[in-house]
């Protein structure tokens, strides 16, 4: 007979795992199913382990400018590749098992293998088809295996992978995609990223600082194309200062292969091609859900470009069935994932005060040199949905704190509804401003309006007291600027 549960869970990445904790709090006998590993790819081979080689290569560039601070140092620091590799598969193992520890502490039972739906309530897991990435994070003890389950409730959380153009397909060698990029065994000397959006700009940052001659292809005429025009344009600079060549308009046609290398066909704007010559390549053109043997379509579950089509809450056109994170489509943030799994088992479970997920709430944040973090509508949104603005801005360089860090290069960008002071968006680009983002994100999640920001006392000195000034600026006020 088959075990049966209230909820479960297919995919335990942010989305899946922080879901089946609140199911567990809120009393449902909870189950997640899992192909790979605890914590899927954002633990494992995204968000996680890159920012640990970020931040290996922050290290490196604060080496590179000991001068700056008055500060020298006997020979010249180089790269150790398997160590940088190392200690970002260590810092990944460590919160991967994290996740087994809240699936243990929860009483969140795990399931190992690969699921599919049979019908509505029905999953069957059989032994993974999919050949695991390497090194793979151990199989917690205690997991149940292979068999037939039931659920009044399945959350579909199987989050997505890298997108492949036709004729360009990674092959694991010569064309990286970013898993590839991520334990590389030693660094090339030259290297091409197709596509500027996060994982394309963070890696082209990474790379470029340990000393890689990086070339940036982008098809759209900016560089993280998503963001403000002023951030974008201001990014793309910096990253020329530091030797990073971006082509723009333009589109990689064709890969030549040789033994060691790769030499791209670029297509420019004006339909000349010019060939680029790396040693390796990263594909970062985009993502797409994993969607495939699930037994959706047998269910008629609808989707849409290679997504779930959900509801506010989760829920798909089938009752009892849900779909969260990447899969139910972007902006494909863990952040976002995390939330809609939250949001979704709420509703499942009729929890009191629980609302839909506002997407235009959602920070955006690439970890780059500069960092770059954004919420809301860029100003170009906002003029084309005709709301007359009001626009701040303040500089890192009139900024105390920045300039006594040697991160004086940057800018905080506010725009605000005229007629109403609503904050509409916020848009930063410079030194920690990941961190400093959440501020405006909470402020318009309570509908702060500028005179209640105006009045909020920043403490001194810090990053954070441009985020006021900004404010200030767009009303004619600013004090130090």
């Amino acid at each position: 007979m088959a075990e049966t549960y209230d909820v479960i869970i297919i995919g335990s990445g942010p989305g899946g795992y922080v879901a089946a904790v609140r199911a567990a709090q809120l009393g449902l006998k909870t189950a997640i199913v899992e192909r790979e590993h605890l914590g899927g790819i954002c633990l494992n081979w995204g968000c996680i382990p890159t920012k640990a080689l970020l931040r290996s290569a922050e290290i490196m560039h604060y080496s590179d400018h000991l001068k700056d601070y008055g500060l020298k140092i006997d020979g010249k620091v180089s790269v150790d590749t398997a160590a940088v590799v190392d200690r970002s598969r260590k810092v990944s193992l460590r919160l991967n098992n994290g996740v087994g520890f809240l699936m243990k502490k929860n009483k969140v039972d795990v399931i190992w293998g690969e699921a599919k739906l049979s019908k509505p309530g029905e999953v069957i897991v059989s032994k993974t088809a999919k050949k695991p990435m390497e090194p793979r994070p151990p199989v917690p003890k205690g997991v149940k295996g292979e068999g037939t389950y039931n659920a009044k409730h399945i959350i579909l959380a199987t989050g997505a992978r890298p997108r492949a153009l036709p004729g360009i397909e990674p092959d694991g060698k010569l064309i990286w995609t970013y898993f590839e990029a991520m334990v590389p065994k030693e660094m090339p000397k030259s290297l091409l990223v197709m596509g500027s959006g996060a994982i394309g700009i963070e890696f082209a940052s990474f790379y470029r600082t340990m000393g890689v001659d990086v070339t940036v292809v982008e098809l759209l005429p900016a560089v993280m194309p998503v963001e403000d025009a002023e951030v974008s344009k201001f990014a793309q600079k910096q990253f020329e200062k530091q030797g990073m060549k971006i082509i723009l308009e333009a589109k990689v046609t064709k890969v030549e292969k040789s033994t060691d290398s790769i030499t791209a066909h670029v297509q420019m704007k004006d339909g000349r091609v010019e060939k680029v010559t790396a040693d390796r390549m990263i594909s970062a053109v985009g993502v797409q859900g994993n969607i495939e043997n699930l037994g959706l379509e047998a269910l008629s579950v609808k989707t849409d470009r290679g997504c779930v089509v959900v509801d506010g809450y989760g829920a798909t056109n089938v009752p009892g069935i849900y779909a969260i994170g990447d899969v139910a489509g972007p902006p494909m943030l863990a952040h976002k994932a995390e939330h809609e799994g939250v949001v979704c088992v709420e509703k499942i479970a009729k929890f009191p005060g629980v609302h839909a997920i506002d997407k235009l709430k959602i920070p955006g944040c690439t970890y780059c040199n500069p960092q770059v973090a954004s919420v809301g509508l860029t100003e170009a949104k906002a003029l084309a949905e005709g709301k007359e603005v009001r626009v701040g801005r303040f500089p890192f360089a009139a900024n105390g704190k920045a300039i006594a860090l040697g991160e004086d290069q940057g800018f905080i960008k506010t725009i605000f509804d005229k007629k109403t002071g609503q904050l509409l968006g916020a848009h930063m680009v410079g030194a920690e401003v990941t961190e400093l983002i959440q501020g405006f994100v909470v402020a318009m999640n309570l509908e702060t309006t500028e005179e209640e920001l105006m009045h909020t006392i920043f403490p001194h000195p810090t990053l954070s007291e441009m985020m006021k000034e900004s404010v200030l600026d767009a009303y004619g006020r600013a004090l130090n600027a």
